[in-house]
């Protein structure tokens, strides 16, 4: 854990775009919560750098950067076992791929035991890297996969590949956060969130409740209830909240939040002076995508940590 964090930092200390460098704003309250494209006026840059005044900008590389969270693999109504190749493919057009916690569910898991679901999650992740040996993959813990078992066994996976880390809540690179989201449940500081996760339960639940999450599923109504409950502007409001608790807010360069657990899509929803998106959750019909976006930032070669 000690060795994957001081790899981590040194990847987030290379690309972090720090207050005194980039400072990205919004330049209207009537444009918050709406969304736009990159150059609008909610969503503009103004270029500091070097405490030369304003107007001054150095040359800014686009590195390209896939996101995918929410397959919730091993559960019986997900679909994520069906999309390999696209994200084999997604990789194969990045240079970093972020897995955004819940790609594996051991609430929800059919496999008969947890040590069958840390096997095959473990299996999984193996493929993933061996069939893109030139992709750096960065593995963000979401709710349903923070599981001390499968948690026990990244740091050995570390050591095994190159091109594969991981973290348990967030992971900053250059202008761009990528987190799980369930920071968004509620207001959230990194020890309420630190507690939440470690209260959850993953005891794998019982033939009833799976008939019931079988009905809600065949109703499509599953894909009203993020609607309804993970409201758009409230979402954005509590991530930018917990984002500054983090120092990764808007005042420190972050320009892009990329984020699961809500399974409700957005591409480019954009409030604070930040873009949001999600690629919604493979569960029955629901919309799904996997989130590709250009990560900005000074120094491409810091994007491969020591």
């Amino acid at each position: 854990m000690v060795r994957h964090k001081e790899r981590l930092g040194s990847l987030s200390e290379g690309v972090g775009l720090g207050t005194a460098e980039w400072l990205w704003y919004t330049s209207s309250r009537e444009n918050r919560g709406s969304p736009c494209h990159p150059e609008s006026p909610a969503c503009r840059v103004d270029v500091r750098s070097g405490g030369n005044g304003p107007g001054l900008s150095t040359a800014m590389h686009q590195i390209p950067v896939c996101f995918i969270a929410d397959l919730h693999l091993f559960s019986r109504r997900s679909r994520g076992h069906l999309l390999d190749d696209k994200i084999v493919a997604a990789a194969r057009r990045s240079r970093i791929c972020v897995l955004g916690g819940d790609i594996f569910d051991f609430k929800w898991s059919a496999l008969p035991t947890v040590e069958s679901t840390v096997e095959r999650a473990i299996a999984w992740l193996c493929e993933l890297m061996e069939a893109v040996p030139d992709c750096q993959f960065h593995f963000v813990l979401g709710n349903h996969d923070d599981h001390p078992e499968l948690v026990s066994q990244l740091p050995g996976l570390s050591q095994k590949y190159a091109n594969f880390f991981w973290d348990r809540f967030y992971l900053r690179l250059g202008d761009t956060i990528f987190l799980h989201g369930d920071a968004a449940d509620r207001q959230m500081t990194p020890d309420r969130l630190k507690a939440r996760r470690e209260s959850f339960s993953h005891e794998r639940r019982k033939r009833l409740a799976n008939q019931v999450y079988n009905w809600i599923v065949r109703a499509q109504m599953h894909r009203i209830i993020p609607h309804a409950v993970y409201w758009r502007p409230v979402v954005a409001s509590r991530l930018i909240k917990y984002l500054r608790h983090i120092g990764h807010g808007p005042e420190d360069g972050v320009r892009q939040v990329c984020f699961g657990h809500t399974h409700r899509p957005l591409e480019g929803y954009c409030q604070g002076g930040m873009l949001f998106h999600n690629g919604g959750a493979p569960i029955g019909r629901a919309r799904y995508r996997i989130v590709e976006i250009d990560v900005e930032t000074q120094d491409a070669d810091s994007l491969h940590p020591d």
